[in-house]
């Protein structure tokens, strides 16, 4: 069970911040820091500009681009936006800008391509069959990503072997079957690991992560969890799934 799942509150109890309930240090993470940055240097100077941050906007991702920012890599960031995200979400786009300096580049779907979807199968399709929700993340999220990394040889996400059990062996460094390298820095980091981080240095964060949403993706795929939840069963609650969208396709159990 992760830390998230032993420390959450139920939704509607006392308010409180994700940094107050889940920040703590915990032995071991100085080290795992320190090897968060010496992967992402190691990739820069294996990638270069062929480098790119896929940035969810989630917490982990946003101590990814703290950590790009500290050690001065000028690698780019994009991201995703669905056309069906949260405005907290959006929000975060000028707020790397004025914290960092940095612009995110955001990759929309096609817009015929969604009003297509949407005309052939609804506004709520993704609640109809697992098959619909797969199609609605193929148009919004995985034909998107493919223009975001058509130029690059390697991308960065905010993996961490503690999500998920789908995601469990997930190393520093792994191909992402398309010919490029994929880097986890994150990938040994716990939950209480990514709250200090974000404590001591002032990362910002979605609001979202207040309100028990540890995983957020599209606003109708998503809600907060309760106690004992694992820590993505917020997404896509209605079904019994692995949990993924196809993004990282080699975590994800058919």
């Amino acid at each position: 069970m992760s830390d998230f799942a032993t420390l959450s509150p139920l939704p509607g109890s006392p308010a409180s911040t994700a940094i107050a309930l889940y920040a703590r240090h915990t032995a071991g993470h100085e080290e795992r820091v320190a090897t968060a940055r010496r992967v992402l240097r190691q990739a820069h100077e294996q990638h270069g500009a062929g480098l790119l941050q896929s940035s969810s906007l989630g917490v982990e991702d946003m101590v990814i681009t703290a950590l790009l920012a500290q050690e001065g890599l000028p690698t780019d960031i994009a991201t995703l936006d669905t056309g069906a995200l949260h405005p907290q979400t959006l929000a975060l786009l000028p707020a790397i800008e004025a914290r960092w300096g940095r612009r995110v580049t955001v990759f929309a779907p096609a817009q015929e391509a969604v009003l297509s979807f949407v005309r052939d199968h609804g506004e709520r399709a993704m609640y109809e069959s697992i098959e619909l929700r797969k199609a609605c993340c193929g148009v919004r999220k995985l034909e998107p990503l493919s223009r975001m990394l058509a130029a690059r040889s390697a991308w960065i996400t905010g993996l961490r072997r503690e999500q998920s059990a789908n995601r469990a062996d997930v190393p520093h460094v792994e191909p992402d079957g398309q010919g490029r390298d994929k880097i986890n820095p994150l990938a040994d980091w716990s939950w209480a690991d990514v709250w200090h981080f974000v404590q001591t240095h002032d990362v910002p964060y979605n609001a979202l992560h207040d309100e028990f949403m540890p995983s957020i993706g599209c606003a109708p795929c998503t809600r907060a969890i309760a106690v004992g939840e694992d820590f993505r069963a917020g997404r896509w609650w209605w079904e019994e799934s692995a949990k993924e969208c196809g993004l990282h396709q080699t975590h994800h159990k058919n």
